[in-house]
């Protein structure tokens, strides 16, 4: 049985959570960081010499890194839908999961940390706005790659969707401005109703709220 490591308010924990739910695998959550402690540990340094969550234990496999993760479930327990066997389709998948994990995400966690866990009387209002103005340029490239799809990459959910729709909820439920985005609204929408994106994502946090350091 797969074990899983990570707290639930962890927006990396949450993505590669949302996708160990979707492959329907059997396994056990073990909360560690933040309240729970535990990163520290011995036998945890064995699994992650790095101290960090999310780790996944699959027989004896250990995986850390909430990319390698993703795209290791994908790849062993669902070979043809979320993981494409055509490499052109997987290709097409792969450019924006990279540019999701590597621009997008980045700048949606930033923002957060500016807006929500850092405390209302140190937050900088400029670098705030900055934020905001550019992950609102990003929506609008997803705006753009969602029309006439129902997914990132077309009618079926893809590792793309993974890591850029895992950073949906927060950004509607933040107190910002946002465009009328109605492709990435629907997309959105879409998501809600796979349970898996309910469980792991759709986590309230108002338990970071002013809180930096967890």
């Amino acid at each position: 049985m797969i074990t899983f490591y990570g707290r639930k308010s962890s927006d990396n924990v949450q993505k590669t959570l949302w996708m160990l739910l979707e492959t329907g695998q059997p396994h056990e959550h073990i909360e560690l960081g933040g309240q729970f402690g535990g990163l520290d540990d011995p036998d945890f340094l064995k699994l992650n010499p790095h101290g960090r969550v999310p780790v996944l234990v699959d027989g004896d496999l250990a995986v850390w890194e909430s990319s390698a993760i993703i795209r290791y479930l994908a790849a062993a327990y669902c070979s043809g839908t979320i993981w494409p066997e055509d490499v052109r389709t997987r290709a097409e998948m792969d450019k924006w999961m990279d540019w999701a994990q590597s621009k997008l995400y980045p700048e949606a966690n930033r923002l957060f940390w500016r807006l929500i866990r850092t405390p209302e009387v140190d937050q900088n209002a400029g670098k705030i706005a900055a934020g905001v103005e550019l992950l609102n340029i990003y929506m609008g490239m997803l705006e753009t790659q969602l029309e006439g799809k129902r997914h990132l990459c077309g009618d079926a959910l893809s590792l793309a969707d993974i890591i850029a729709g895992a950073t949906l909820y927060r950004y509607y439920e933040m107190p910002i401005e946002r465009p009328a985005l109605g492709n990435v609204k629907r997309w959105h929408e879409t998501l809600t109703q796979r349970p898996a994106y309910r469980q792991a994502v759709m986590v309230p946090f108002d338990e970071l709220r002013g809180r930096l350091a967890f």
